[in-house]
């Protein structure tokens, strides 16, 4: 069976020009690593190989981080560890970020806020996309607007605002695209995490028995078409509708994140867990059993074989695999 990348597309990813036979190594390493279940082995072959190219070209290294799901709450006083690591994953010193506010009621208070964080934390530049209509100034040649970028960051909010200003439009997709490019650093918190996949929860209740009515589900902007994200995870008790979610809909995976923690999607299929709170896996791979299709609304679900994970700092999960990797000793 392909395997399959879960950014979308292939995991071949897109060929540097004249470089197919390093990359042919590196699919040969990767391989032979996952056989012998060497993950850490797999990293270090795979980062050396690309170390070898951007010296052998010229070219910068590609960056890693693809996709970082914020769980709301970040620090953003402190030593704001998190919106740090956003910014070094989008090029440190050289970072060039747009901030999409659009989830947001105050979306001219809180742009000023991450553009102050951003700029203190020693990006080059930093501009908000003040997206507000559909049909406004920023559909028009968005690839070419994303080219100049190096990172985008949705604000927290309210996720159906979110995509109902902006899902499907010209300048989703072209972010979209950019990001399974490896050409784009996307991160969001809170509603902007919420709306990273397809099938997005878009609210609900808490700490209930889980049943139909406990959440509702919308579309979202398919960063991360086979994820559903629940975040303020297990600050708002959330664990029983992210349950339900993925009992309605078994072919995703359930991610939940902690206030002040993220989810850092990166490229080469893994998920990093950073930040003082915990992300937590519902895999529904082995599910046996479900109820869903014939209880009513307020009937409590059964539902056996869930696999459930819960990763704090520096655990780390293979999203091909369906494992999690401990943080070494």
């Amino acid at each position: 069976m392909e395997a399959k990348n879960i950014l979308g597309g292939n995991t071949e990813g897109h060929l540097r020009p004249n470089l197919s036979q390093i990359e042919r190594l590196k699919q040969f390493a990767r391989q032979s690593a996952s056989m012998l279940n060497l993950d850490r082995l797999d990293r270090e072959l795979d980062q050396k190989l690309d170390r070898e190219i951007a010296s052998e070209t010229g070219m910068s290294q590609p960056t890693k981080a693809a996709v970082i799901v914020i769980g709301g709450g970040e620090d953003k006083v402190q030593d704001r560890k998190i919106l740090r690591a956003f910014v070094e994953s989008s090029g440190g010193t050289s970072a060039r970020i747009g901030i999409i506010p659009s989830a947001s009621r105050e979306p001219d208070i809180i742009g000023r806020i991450y553009s102050d964080i951003f700029r203190d934390l020693g990006a080059e530049f930093v501009d908000v996309f003040d997206i507000r209509d559909r049909r406004d100034r920023y559909q028009d040649d968005p690839g070419r607007l994303l080219d100049d970028f190096t990172g985008v960051f949705m604000t927290g909010g309210d996720q159906l605002r979110l995509c109902a200003i902006i899902g499907d439009t010209p300048f989703a997709l072209a972010m979209r695209e950019r990001v399974h490019q490896k050409r784009l650093v996307l991160a969001g918190t809170s509603a902007g995490a919420a709306a990273m996949g397809h099938h997005m929860i878009s609210g609900g209740s808490s700490g209930e028995t889980p049943h139909k009515e406990i959440v509702n589900m919308a579309t979202g902007l398919g960063i991360l078409p086979e994820i559903i994200v629940d975040q303020h995870f297990h600050n708002r008790n959330r664990m029983c509708r992210l349950m339900t979610a993925i009992s309605s809909h078994p072919e995703m995976l359930g991610v939940g994140i902690d206030e002040d923690t993220a989810a850092v999607f990166e490229h080469d299929n893994l998920i990093k867990v950073v930040g003082r709170g915990a992300v937590t896996i519902i895999d529904p791979v082995e599910m046996s059993y479900s109820n869903q299709l014939w209880v009513s609304n307020t009937a409590p679900l059964t539902v056996h074989n869930l696999r459930i994970h819960i990763l704090a700092a520096g655990a780390e999960y293979n999203l091909i695999k369906r494992v999690p990797i401990s943080p070494s000793v």
